[in-house]
């Protein structure tokens, strides 16, 4: 489905959105509920994601195809490989097949796991031997995918003895290793962080809980970046969100002061109201700590004239795509001039966006979203739009009731 988005004539946005379940707590939560019974989810995430991870947890077949949730291939390799006498083939889409996992699994053989590759080393498809994994201690690089550590963390508390990761060298994407610490000691799991060494200890059995899954600050950025671009005065009230969240992308509040989007904390919600013009000094901005929030932020740039410098976006290279190329491409065709290298951005301020242009989504959610808040400046072309529906399954919904008109065509 091809969609062309439009705004006829101003467009005062005040509504109130609800936004489904963070993706990155519904799918560490669902991993841990079926290791530990006794807990209750509440707001799971509705994404595509978190649906193929219940698919996946639920199957009883050999084959275990999980389409494009690389989060969930990473939780079940590490899930399925401590399964004893269960033995998977876990694979994917095409792209999936083409994104790396051999970090984890040697990680996990390190541990005494039975891996072994179906077709190209290094890659899905995998098949998975469950077996007892007695070994405690294990080392993988802290600069990966924090998916690969949340994944070990995950199982971690279920081995006999408990586990001690050691990560070498420099660590990124650390609001993601403490979401998954901090949803462990939620449920009485003791487990620390010191330095380079993370150990968490067994625990056969937790009290009965239920927990409540905080709304994903990863879909709110789309929000903001329609504030940031929409006239002084508009707001949207959020839920549900909170203040301490556990969400590393939860830094949108303070990154979009810079483009005059004041962001208020109500009890269970949050008010984005744009107060002020955007400042058009350079955006400088490390995000290893939040890479993907990395493609609005650009895209923010773009539509508000403001040039921006991005770094630590290494991650980005091994996504639904190359995010780094697909933003690259897709800016440049809207006017834009930038470049790119292995790990950062770089956008140059600019006074004109093209208009009627088609954006290319590469079977990634966050291209088609993040390019979509374009729509208040100029009309746009989003193809493959139903792709939104990995994260958000009600995304162009929630931008009609915002005032943005959509057409198929």
């Amino acid at each position: 489905m091809d969609i062309l988005l439009n705004v006829l004539g101003d467009t005062k946005i005040n509504e109130e959105i609800t936004i489904s379940g963070s993706k990155s707590e519904s799918n560490r939560l669902l991993i841990l509920q079926n290791l530990f019974p006794e807990i209750t989810i509440d707001n799971v995430s509705d994404s595509d994601d978190a649906v193929h991870m219940q698919h996946a947890l639920s199957s009883q077949n050999e084959i275990i195809d999980i389409g494009h949730a690389g989060t969930a291939m990473r939780f079940l390799t590490s899930y399925f490989a401590t399964k004893t006498g269960r033995e998977v083939v876990l694979t994917g889409s095409e792209r999936m097949q083409n994104r790396p996992i051999e970090i984890l699994v040697n990680a996990l053989k390190d541990l005494g796991a039975d891996i072994s590759y179906e077709a190209k080393v290094g890659y899905p498809p995998i098949r998975i031997k469950g077996t007892k994994i007695t070994k405690t201690k294990v080392q993988i690089n802290g600069n990966v995918s924090s998916q690969y550590i949340s994944s070990l963390l995950l199982i971690a508390a279920k081995l006999e003895k408990g586990l001690e990761i050691e990560l070498l060298g420099k660590i990124t994407s650390i609001p993601y290793i403490n979401m998954t610490l901090s949803l462990l000691r939620q449920l009485g799991i003791e487990a620390s962080f010191v330095g380079s060494k993370i150990t968490v200890l067994p625990k056969k059995a937790i009290e009965k809980q239920t927990v409540v899954v905080e709304s994903d600050w990863s879909s709110a950025s789309y929000f903001y970046a329609l504030i940031a671009s929409a006239e002084i005065g508009a707001e949207v009230k959020l839920s549900a969100y909170k203040k301490d969240s556990l969400q590393g992308d939860s830094c949108l509040a303070k990154i979009y002061t810079h483009f005059g989007v004041a962001t208020f904390f109500g009890e269970d919600f949050i008010t984005l109201k744009k107060e002020q013009k955007s400042r058009l000094e350079t955006l400088e901005m490390d995000l290893k700590n939040a890479p993907d929030i990395a493609q609005t932020i650009a895209v923010t740039c773009f539509s508000e004239g403001v040039s921006c410098n991005l770094f630590g976006l290494h991650t980005l290279k091994i996504k639904e795509t190359d995010r780094l190329e697909a933003l690259k491409a897709e800016l440049t065709k809207l006017g834009a001039v930038i470049s790119v290298t292995n790990e950062s951005l770089h956008l140059e301020q600019s006074a004109e966006i093209k208009a009627n242009i088609a954006i290319k989504t590469y079977n990634d959610h966050r291209m088609a979203m993040a390019f979509a808040p374009l729509a208040l400046k100029v009309p746009i072309k989003i193809l493959n739009a139903e792709v939104v529906t990995k994260s958000f399954q009600k995304f162009w919904k929630d931008l009609q009731q915002v005032g943005i008109q959509i057409e198929e065509v």
